[in-house]
């Protein structure tokens, strides 16, 4: 490690971009470790499966090497970054069978209610409920902050579709949920 080198974690982003565009191992190597942890959150929401999320990630950050000279503004590289993440997700949900994971997620509900009873679910396990292109939607409006618009055009979905994506994953995560909200029989006893 030079001494340039050592002063990578002090640098700012944009800089460190600019290094690993022009092809710097060790800026990209930083480059990963500012945003690895960020990138597997976002896909653990998107599947619920913590080997596949890192999976998923791993290959995000290929594609970050491999397209990283096409990134045209280094201080775009937060967006970009997500961009090519939800692309990455979208493209290995359009590899499954949607009907297999219909019926997989039918499945999981009934094995769910089964198991919770009166218990209540949480977050993670309501959201794996959720069709894919329903939770990607709330993960990205809840979790990531994105406005409806943001999310229309990383998802090239429809604006309309989004917001109804949004909604109807709300409401369908305040149903799985509610059992949060119901006061406990020692509480009503009382």
């Amino acid at each position: 490690m030079n001494r340039a080198q050592a002063h990578y974690p002090q640098c700012p982003e944009a800089m460190i971009v600019a290094l690993a565009r022009s092809g710097d191992h060790s800026a990209f190597e930083e480059l990963v470790r500012r945003s690895q942890s960020s990138v597997r959150n976002l896909m653990r929401r998107c599947c619920n499966d913590v080997e596949l999320a890192d999976d998923l990630a791993q290959q995000v950050f290929i594609q970050v090497w491999l397209k990283i000279h096409s990134l045209k503004k280094a201080g775009a590289f937060g967006g970009w970054l997500k961009r090519l993440a939800i692309s990455v997700w979208l493209q290995h949900l359009r590899k499954h069978n949607v009907l297999e994971l219909a019926v997989e997620l039918d499945n999981e509900l009934v094995q769910a209610q089964a198991e919770s009873g009166s218990a209540a679910m949480d977050l993670d396990r309501a959201l794996a409920l959720l069709p894919d292109t329903v939770r990607l939607c709330v993960v990205l409006s809840y979790h990531e902050g994105l406005s409806h618009r943001e999310i229309a055009a990383l998802t090239q979905l429809a604006l309309g579709t989004v917001k109804s994506h949004i909604k109807r994953g709300t409401s369908r995560l305040q149903q799985l949920l509610a059992a949060y909200h119901q006061p406990n029989r020692a509480e009503q006893s009382q």
